[in-house]
């Protein structure tokens, strides 16, 4: 991807977080829709186009360009050290599962009781541990990739499963925005990998959703938990019933 794709991608992000349209774009640059449009397919900007949207944006357009630059670095999973150091303290825990979900400080602070200090110290902490750039005016920028995770048996999810799967599986899983299924059946290794792809896929999709959610205000948006799980599996019941060799 060339330095222009990478800026006119950032471009792109930056107007769905906002929730701007193009039409809106083009209405604050005395442009039509579909010249908005045009420009971003062809990727046709003069720098004072440039310097006009990143000024509409709130950002200068160096930092987007960094933005853009580090793009192709941004991280797809903490080490174990970082991720022990967020479930070493509730509260930076807590402001870094917000920020992954693209909340403001003023968000966080309207919403949690942290004082505007508590949450600029766990927001520089978490610049340490290089999950997020912090800006003037406490504005932050994610260092993470789309498709970032958290260690498969690291502190992270070791701490989902001590803390957070009883009480997330303690719903009886009836209201209408809720769903729980379970399915069980005998696979050969080939049927498993394919539905290992379906899975993957499944996850790949829910991050897609998430980024279109987040052009609606946070009023709108609503913290949503989907676990997978799959592995061979007997009810330990029927495993005692099991004859010895």
């Amino acid at each position: 991807m060339s330095e222009l794709d990478r800026l006119v991608s950032t471009l792109k992000q930056r107007l769905k977080a906002q929730g701007i349209t193009y039409r809106e774009l083009g209405t604050r640059l005395g442009l039509s829709e579909a010249s908005v449009k045009r420009m971003f397919a062809s990727r046709r900007f003069s720098l004072d186009r440039l310097l006009e949207i990143s000024h509409l944006l709130g950002f200068s357009l160096a930092e987007l360009a960094q933005e853009a630059a580090l793009s192709g670095t941004r991280l797809h999973t903490l080490g174990e050290g970082q991720e022990r150091e967020l479930v070493s303290d509730e509260k930076l825990l807590l402001v870094a599962v917000c920020v992954l979900n693209h909340w403001t400080m003023d968000e966080i602070l309207h919403t949690y009781r942290l004082s505007e200090a508590e949450c600029i110290q766990r927001l520089a902490r978490l610049d340490r541990l290089r999950l997020l750039d912090l800006l003037p005016g406490n504005r932050v920028r994610l260092n993470v990739a789309r498709d970032f995770d958290w260690l498969p048996g690291g502190p992270i999810r070791n701490f989902f499963r001590r803390q957070g799967l009883v009480d997330f599986l303690g719903s009886d899983f009836a209201g209408t925005d809720e769903v729980m299924a379970f399915s069980h059946g005998m696979l050969t290794e080939s049927a498993l990998a394919k539905l290992q792809a379906e899975i993957r896929t499944l996850r790949r999709r829910f991050a897609e959703l998430h980024e279109e959610s987040l052009a609606a205000p946070l009023t709108k948006r609503h913290g949503t938990g989907m676990l997978l799980a799959l592995r061979e599996w007997e009810l330990g019941a029927f495993t005692r019933l099991r004859r010895t060799a």
